[in-house]
């Protein structure tokens, strides 16, 4: 049965705050409606402002050049003797394996595992084999998919002289977990080891973009650093970063890349991690609005200024492409690794037919390399499973835990989530949105820091030990300790008091150092998570990944106001006009005309490419085209978006632009709710343009 996305009250979104009655207005009309621009830590808003390498790149990239693919040497001889040793599909990856290594992706190979083998003498003969003939390759042990199997896993030798100066110290420190085989070490000591640059991307999520960067790259995508993941429909910017890699590679994808540019390149000594952000500026322009009256629409706008919105978790955080990643997460608390990946792979309502194919033809078949070769690159975590199962059929778990540590904990922040939603409800609906409670949770005033309140509601904070695989807990753990040490519960003295405000209310996203009210407010975690089968107290299994009592947990506040808020109506005739500039038409503006090529060249290939593309982004989940400039023979660009009518109106119409920041891990789609007082569904907004 086709999944299908959860409707906000299924995921406890069911409150507002103001009684103001709402308005209509078409949220995501064009992506270019919705303008997301990160602001780092500094409170410096993230803008794209050139495409460009520096123009002068360190000098000591010339003389110690890296990736370089000269004088690689073959191995078919070996991977040919390999075949009789191990068999066609060994033989294969392996030569997959080291073709990756020689295209000079070593900085983001992972290690491959063998299929699985019972028999000891044979997995010593195949241990010998690789000693004698890959000394830059060492192999380990690892489970098979059953108690009598095991599997040999090949991965870099850390320890060889010529394998580009690996050390085996960074490898115990980190456990038994894979080798990363990172980069070079004739990387220039007076050069940061971290290109940081601006990813400007439209109508894809971050995860999708930095996968088909990575796949241009070679690299793999725990090469790459963020600080949150954007909304997919819309156009944002962010900061990202990517381990050992030049400026000038990278700027070389822009004329390549279709609805993703790259640009404001910088060395830095560190990557950036999840969190590391103070939050985002939001730039939405709410079309076809309608109301009794321009006074509801001002009214309604000052409201929400003045009094912002609960702060739910939007739709997003659950999976607005059709997936519910709560229930995936509730699985994985469960332990029931069998129905999560089952859950990631199986046929979701309204994708692409060629996705929608592909999952189908696995559900029916289970055929795993099959349907590999029907799953485009950007499907991370599927391909991900998959690739697992295909060297370790039925091993489930380890097929979870092959899935990049940051996207695979977002089922799990998934099912907190929720319960908080649901929480947050009922705290309004019990004891309304005007004052605090005796109970409550809040930050205590006297100990509070600049700090502590910017961490609220950042819900990633557990995720930076998830980066390059390095353990970094100890580096943070400060931070969450005094942000916990720092929460108290309401008594009787501070009602008395006047103290705290509504504003000062919190609810913890539940972990194993939380506080809960100690009100009614606690009973919902306990019963939701009880229906669900789920003990927030008791793990049932020994995966901390997927513990929730090994989830330090935080807090969030209940109600938020937007930051700097402005808003202003706009009037229009054409709703296929775009109406606010985002950070790549304003580089295109500053330079010289014709540098791209328009449409309708005297060949006709460009006019049918550019119909085939705009076809392809007129749907729901669009198809991404990685090589659309193969189809036309020459880089096309394509405006930002269609309206999801497709027709222009000449009658005038009113718009309502917004301006707002909010912090890290709050969702404007849920002040947008507050102020129309509509679902902010997909969904919901498309019928609004038929």
């Amino acid at each position: 049965m086709a999944m299908k996305t959860a409707e906000e009250h299924e995921v406890g979104i069911s409150c507002f705050i103001s009684d103001l009655p709402g308005f209509r207005g078409i949220l995501k009309q064009r992506y270019s409606d919705f303008i997301v621009n990160e602001v780092d830590r500094d409170g410096t808003v993230v803008q794209l402002s050139s495409l460009d390498a520096p123009q002068e790149e360190p000098e000591s990239f010339q003389e110690n050049g890296t990736n370089t693919s000269d004088n690689v040497v073959s191995y078919a001889s070996q991977i040919e003797s390999f075949k009789s040793l191990a068999g066609d599909s060994d033989a294969v990856l392996l030569e997959e394996f080291i073709n990756k290594i020689n295209a000079g992706g070593e900085d983001g190979v992972s290690p491959i595992v063998l299929s699985p083998d019972s028999d000891k003498s044979h997995r010593k003969a195949m241990h010998n084999f690789f000693k004698e003939n890959f000394k830059f390759l060492v192999t380990d042990v690892v489970d098979g998919p059953d108690a009598s199997s095991k599997c040999i896993r090949v991965r870099l030798n850390s320890a060889e002289p010529n394998n580009k100066g690996k050390n085996s110290k960074k490898r115990k420190e980190r456990g038994d977990k894979p080798f990363d085989s990172r980069g070079s070490e004739n990387w220039p000591k007076n050069v940061g080891k971290f290109l940081r640059f601006h990813l400007y991307k439209e109508n894809k999520d971050t995860h999708e973009a930095l996968g088909v960067i990575g796949n241009m790259l070679s690299v793999q995508p725990k090469s790459f650093g963020f600080a949150g993941t954007k909304d997919k429909r819309a156009v944002t910017t962010q900061r990202v970063t990517v381990y050992k890699q030049r400026a000038s590679r990278l700027a070389s994808l822009n004329k390549r890349l279709f609805g993703i540019k790259l640009g404001d390149f910088c060395y830095v000594k560190e990557g950036l991690c999840l969190g590391q952000l103070l939050g985002n500026r939001f730039t939405i322009t709410l079309r076809g609005i309608v109301a009794d009256s321009e006074d509801i629409i001002k009214a309604s706008a000052d409201a929400l200024g003045r009094h912002g919105f609960i702060n739910y978790f939007g739709l997003q955080r659950f999976g607005s492409g059709s997936l519910p990643t709560h229930l995936i997460g509730a699985a994985l608390l469960q332990g029931e690794w069998k129905l999560a990946v089952d859950m990631i792979l199986d046929p979701r309502d309204g994708e692409k037919s060629a996705i929608a194919k592909a999952r189908k033809y696995y559900k029916e078949s289970s055929d795993v390399v099959g349907t590999l070769k029907q799953l485009p690159r950007y499907l991370v975590a599927e391909r991900a499973v998959l690739q697992t199962l295909k060297t370790s059929p039925g091993n489930y778990l380890q097929a979870l835990k092959s899935i990049p540590r940051t996207l695979r904990m977002l089922y799990v922040h998934s099912y907190q989530s929720y319960l908080w939603n649901h929480a947050a409800s009922k705290r309004v609906q019990k004891y309304g949105t005007e004052n605090v409670v005796l109970g409550d949770l809040v930050y205590c005033k006297e100990n509070s820091t600049g700090k502590v309140t910017e961490s609220v509601g950042s819900e990633y904070a557990e995720d930076c030990s998830g980066r390059y695989d390095s353990n970094n807990e100890d580096e943070i753990s400060g931070e969450i300790h005094e942000e916990i040490d720092s929460v108290k519960v309401v008594d009787v003295e501070d009602l008395n008091s006047g103290y705290y405000t509504i504003d000062d209310v919190i609810l913890p996203m539940p972990g194993s150092r939380i506080k809960y009210p100690t009100n009614h407010i606690a009973n919902v975690y306990e019963d939701l998570a009880k229906k669900d089968g789920i003990s927030l107290t008791e793990s049932v299994h020994n995966v901390e990944d997927f513990s929730i009592t090994s989830i330090t947990g935080c807090y969030r506040r209940v109600f938020q106001k937007p930051i700097n808020f402005e808003w202003e109506l706009l009037t229009y005739s054409d709703s296929n006009k775009q109406l606010v500039e985002t950070d790549l038409d304003k580089v295109n503006k500053s330079k010289p005309m014709g540098t791209v090529k328009q449409m309708g060249a005297a060949n006709g290939k460009n006019e049918e490419a550019f119909d085939c593309i705009r076809e392809l982004e007129s749907s729901n989940d669009v198809v991404k085209v990685e090589n659309y400039s193969e189809i036309a023979g020459e880089e096309i660009k394509l405006p930002h978006d269609e309206s999801l009518s497709g027709s222009s109106s000449q009658d005038s119409q009113i718009a309502l632009k917004l301006s707002f920041t909010l912090p890290a891990s709050c969702y404007a789609t849920m002040a947008i709710r507050e102020l129309l007082k509509t679902s902010t569904s997909v969904a919901y907004h498309k019928t609004l343009n038929q």
